[in-house]
């Protein structure tokens, strides 16, 4: 009815404004992420077979160890699941300056590895918008971690290590910011263990966005998270050298 009111409108040269007009420019929802067919999942990436993929479909976070239970939990977009981080900053006092918001995979370490994750910041814009990706994890003190920020300074958008003190950057590239919005993105970390190289892709996965080269961990555990922001997590997949 109100498209061919405005026809009407534009065939006789009337001009009509009502409220009515004004919903046609309503904010688009971001649309649910899709979730992998069996066979759109690969068995192995780079000559690295696939470890473990997790798209949180059985409705659980068994797989995940978090920092907080109370910071996390199971969410429904249309008919796909995700795992979900509610709380900007969580119950949880790191040991060093480092991010608050983690939930770790069990029970698996790795060497050389790729770790694919979808992501979604839930956060309202502004400049330190950011979520995480943490890999070669020892222990609480001690792990490499990724930060996707909305804009790039010494603490935010780089590389980091964790060694037992406050996050040190060891970025020798990076981009002047990650240009979060409120739909889904697609992030990669490829380790090296032999190089020491890091690389770091977000949804271009042909150029990335970060490097460093770095050998103190050479294997460890990995996860998701963020410094002190919200956001949703989904098709993970991790390839690679699984260590004891």
């Amino acid at each position: 009815m109100l498209r061919s009111l405005i026809s009407a409108c534009l065939m006789t040269g009337l001009m009509l404004f009502t409220s009515t007009d004004f919903s046609i420019v309503e904010a688009k929802e971001p649309a649910p992420l899709k979730t992998l067919d069996k066979s759109e999942i690969p068995q192995s990436m780079q000559g690295l077979p696939l470890l473990f993929h997790e798209n949180f479909e059985a409705g659980n976070s068994k797989h995940w160890e978090p920092t907080d239970d109370k910071a996390w939990k199971i969410i429904h977009q249309g008919d796909n699941h995700a795992f979900s981080l509610i709380k900007k900053k969580s119950n949880y006092e790191p040991p060093v300056r480092s991010p608050y918001n983690r939930a770790l995979l069990k029970n698996i370490s790795v060497s050389d590895f790729i770790f694919d994750v979808k992501l979604q910041s839930t956060i309202p814009d502004y400049g330190h918008r950011s979520l995480c990706l943490f890999f070669g994890y020892q222990d609480d003190a001690h792990f490499y971690y990724v930060h996707f920020g909305k804009k790039m300074d010494d603490h935010a958008n780089q590389i980091f290590i964790v060694n037992n003190k406050p996050r040190t950057k060891i970025s020798t590239k990076t981009t002047p910011g990650t240009n979060w919005d409120d739909e889904w993105h697609h992030a990669r970390v490829v380790r090296n263990t032999e190089s020491g190289s890091i690389k770091i892709y977000f949804d271009n996965m042909k150029e990335p966005v970060m490097t460093a080269n770095d050998k103190t961990f050479l294997s460890g555990r990995v996860g998701i998270g963020s410094f002190d922001d919200t956001g949703n997590f989904d098709e993970i997949l991790l390839f690679g050298k699984k260590v004891k």
